[in-house]
């Protein structure tokens, strides 16, 4: 299968494959040494038909003794287990919650028990951290100071409403977290070209960043509508929270961009399964 890379600014993710189960690792979250960590892809599972194969969503269709099977490949291939997921119900808000090891196995071994939940932070070693995608952007932190981690889902309206810096700021509050520590990783989503928006998104985006980076957020079309770029725009938004640069991760991959490899809404016009991004400190 040929991969349509998208630039090399932050670092690709590696292929990784265990087992038949192939999903992406990001090498500046792997080397703080502190995590386990990954994004699935397509590859791998038992899923039929339109959620083929690694699908990790228990309410799209699919069958659940299938995604199921789907979740103990993963974890097993990945190297955590199954029992450490927590999962949130994602709303496309700017919500965190704290999370630990009374909370493993959330809406996997036994329904999910909070709701409105589009971020999660935790320094309790073993808790494994998972939140879903299609196309909207995972962001990863992990801060080696103070052992803690946070994974938060941001599509446009997380975006615009800055949802990495209020991971950052979360993070600073619950552990004494410098943002000038984390390391970041900007997570496989959507890249500009293929993300046209109209211009309500694009108003909105226009009203919270900067004028001097508008050329860089956008590319008005032809017919009034625009391509967003969401990478950039997460970027803007870690910068301004106080990361390093050299400390973030870009995506280097699109997921419409890629469809039989990742699942994504747009590509699929809706049909499609889930897939997942994982993140888990390890014991000291």
């Amino acid at each position: 299968m040929e991969i349509r890379w998208k630039g090399t600014e932050g670092g690709r993710p590696e292929i990784l494959e265990r087992n038949g189960v192939t999903w992406l690792s990001y090498p500046k979250l792997e080397q703080t040494g502190l995590v386990v960590q990954g994004f699935s892809t397509r590859l791998g599972g038992v899923s039929k038909g339109i959620y083929a194969s690694m699908n990790l969503s228990f309410t799209r269709g699919d069958e659940e003794s299938a995604v199921m099977e789907n979740y103990r490949r993963i974890s097993r291939a990945m190297g955590f287990p199954l029992e450490s997921i927590v999962t949130s119900d994602q709303t496309h808000t700017v919500n965190l919650r704290v999370v630990g090891k009374k909370d493993c196995g959330s809406g996997i071994l036994r329904p999910r028990e909070f709701f409105n939940v589009d971020g999660m932070l935790t320094d309790e070693p073993g808790v494994t951290l998972a939140t879903f995608y299609a196309d909207c952007v995972p962001l990863y932190f992990v801060d080696p100071v103070h052992r803690a981690i946070a994974l938060s889902h941001s599509g446009w309206r997380g975006t615009v409403r800055r949802m990495g810096q209020v991971t950052v700021e979360r993070m600073a509050r619950e552990y004494g977290t410098r943002p000038e520590d984390l390391a970041a990783v900007i997570g496989p989503s959507i890249c500009r070209e293929c993300y046209e928006v109209g211009p309500e998104v694009a108003e909105a985006f226009r009203d919270e960043f900067p004028a001097a980076l508008h050329n860089r957020l956008f590319y008005r079309k032809p017919d009034g509508k625009y391509q967003l770029d969401l990478w950039e725009a997460n970027r803007q938004v870690l910068l301004a929270a106080g990361l390093r640069e050299e400390n973030i991760g870009m995506p280097g991959i699109c997921t419409c961009c890629n469809p039989d490899f990742l699942f994504s809404h747009r590509a699929s016009r809706g049909k499609r399964g889930n897939l997942g991004a994982f993140l888990m400190l390890k014991a000291d």
